[in-house]
């Protein structure tokens, strides 16, 4: 009767969350799996899963905690910086059910990149179990009592070894609840021996690709909160960025990252000229060699005497992972639909149809559009302007699903291109300059308001603390010239340029 009672469960659990789970596979869940199975039943399966998904794994014996190898983000970049692996816990829920506690620990060897000393508040006594109480693991008799926190289960099994044992400069750990969630839609069917459970969710495989990895295959960083309510097909996310921050561009890269890994091919749309398709187009293609970053940055663009941010090595290493994510099989590209020679509303215009036909051309595609935040106003009229016309405003009156997110970030920096000192209008200073913001966590975020506010935008994409990131022809990978060295950049100094170009 139970096994009976479970399968109906199980099955009204797959109809509440099949196709719609499917669609929505980038919304992070608001409630924990619960397998209707003893700890000991359900953990073998666990360690099944973490195998088949080619996830290697170290396990203290006799509790029911494993933790996963590091992997980088976006799957073998040079410039990713950061570091990833799951700690899972088993837990009794009751003495025929279980669960499990998935959390993703987040490394860096950038300590810019991570406020200091940052670290998940695992609640009062940070216990994941002690044995024979409420959290028991399933420890046995011989087994020492003392399973105190996340951190010392750490220390235990998880001591970096070999080509992991880097000192982590900056580091933090989170719930994963998405990842528990597609641990039990993988697992739970396989414990309640059903034949006709729904399959996992497929990525969005590119059209050339032979073969496309598994979901879990890819790292993708700490899911962005709120990307999955905005993330359909034929949808274009508008972002209204403040240039020049490291922040931004791994913003795009972890959301081009997680939407095409749940399933919906993505294109993302650059500020930059449109004579440069061509290099990015063969960028995208290529294996990122040497000559293919110089390929890609010899255009006059990245040499820009006004380098407003665009052209940030931020950028550039975007545009190597989003190359790292076709590598491997997966449907993301890149439009570029700047026409810099066109000015004012010209400008806009212009833009805007380039956009259009981008949207019209591929519908089923997630679109995510980057440009400074004049540009990306869905509503018309700018202080100077009462009859100016932006971008945004012009796609939202031609397309049907449009939302304009504004940036939202913590202090930092940001290199800035402002009128010179003196207060010259037709001269720039170019270098990094101190921002003010509002700190609201370190997690990526999406939020949308209930309606409109006075500048168009529906909402706002949060990315923490920013840091500034200098032009790409600076320093850093795919420096063009003959001194180029990728793997040994200009020291900080060299870049912090207080007037460049004046």
């Amino acid at each position: 009767m139970r096994s009976v009672l479970y399968a109906v469960l199980l099955l009204s659990t797959w109809v509440g969350l099949g196709c719609a789970a499917h669609r929505s596979d980038l919304e992070i869940p608001d409630r924990e799996a619960i397998y209707d199975r003893p700890l000991d039943e359900m953990w073998p399966e666990v360690r099944e899963f973490f195998t088949r998904n080619k996830l290697p794994f170290r396990e203290d014996k006799g509790s029911r905690v494993l933790e996963t190898e590091w992997r980088q983000e976006f799957g073998g970049s040079k410039v990713a910086g950061f570091f990833h692996r799951y700690m899972v816990v088993g837990r009794r829920e009751t003495p025929t059910t279980s669960k499990l506690q998935i959390f993703r620990i987040t490394k860096s060897r950038n300590k810019a990149l991570q406020n200091p000393a940052v670290q998940l508040d695992w609640g009062v006594g940070r216990g994941v179990g002690l044995k024979g109480g409420d959290g028991d693991m399933g420890a046995t008799d011989g087994e020492s009592s003392v399973l105190t926190s996340t951190e010392d289960w750490e220390e235990v099994i998880a001591e970096p070894r070999g080509e992991n044992a880097f000192f982590a400069e900056s580091g933090q750990a989170q719930r994963d609840l998405l990842m528990e969630w597609r641990v039990f839609r993988e697992v739970a069917p396989k414990l309640a021996k059903e034949e006709n459970a729904p399959k996992p969710v497929q990525v969005a495989k590119a059209p050339k690709a032979k073969e496309a990895p598994s979901q879990v295959a890819i790292e993708c960083g700490l899911p962005i909160i709120g990307l999955g309510k905005q993330a359909r097909p034929g949808t274009v996310m508008m972002l209204g960025e403040l240039h020049g921050t490291q922040e931004v561009p791994r913003f795009v890269a972890q959301t081009s990252c997680q939407v095409t890994v749940a399933g919906t091919p993505v294109t993302v749309g650059l500020e930059l000229p449109l004579e440069n398709q061509g290099r990015v187009d063969a960028f995208l293609d290529s294996q990122g060699e040497e000559g293919d970053w110089l390929k890609l940055m010899e255009a006059p663009f990245w040499r820009s005497p006004y380098p407003d941010g665009r052209g940030s090595e931020a950028m550039a290493n975007m545009l190597e992972q989003l190359r790292q994510l076709r590598s491997q099989g997966l449907d993301v590209d890149v439009v570029v639909f700047d026409h810099p020679k066109a000015n004012g509303q010209q400008r806009e215009d212009a833009m805007a149809a380039t956009l259009i036909h981008q949207v019209e051309s591929a519908p089923k595609r997630f679109y995510v559009v980057l440009s400074g935040n004049i540009h990306s106003r869905t509503k018309k009229g700018l202080p100077w302007n009462k009859d100016h016309r932006p971008m945004g405003y012009l796609l939202k009156e031609k397309l049907d699903d449009v939302v304009a997110l504004d940036m939202a970030y913590d202090s930092g920096t940001a290199w800035i291109c402002s009128v010179d000192s003196q207060g010259k209008r037709d001269r720039l200073d170019c270098g990094v300059r101190e921002t003010k913001g509002k700190n609201n966590g370190d997690r990526y975020f999406v939020h949308t308001w209930d309606s409109v506010n006075s500048e168009g935008y529906h909402g706002v994409f949060y990315v923490g603390s920013v840091n500034a990131s200098a032009p790409a022809v600076h320093r850093g990978l795919g420096r063009p010239g003959a001194d180029d060295n990728s793997n040994h950049p200009a020291p900080d100094e060299g870049w912090k340029l207080a007037e460049f170009g004046r």
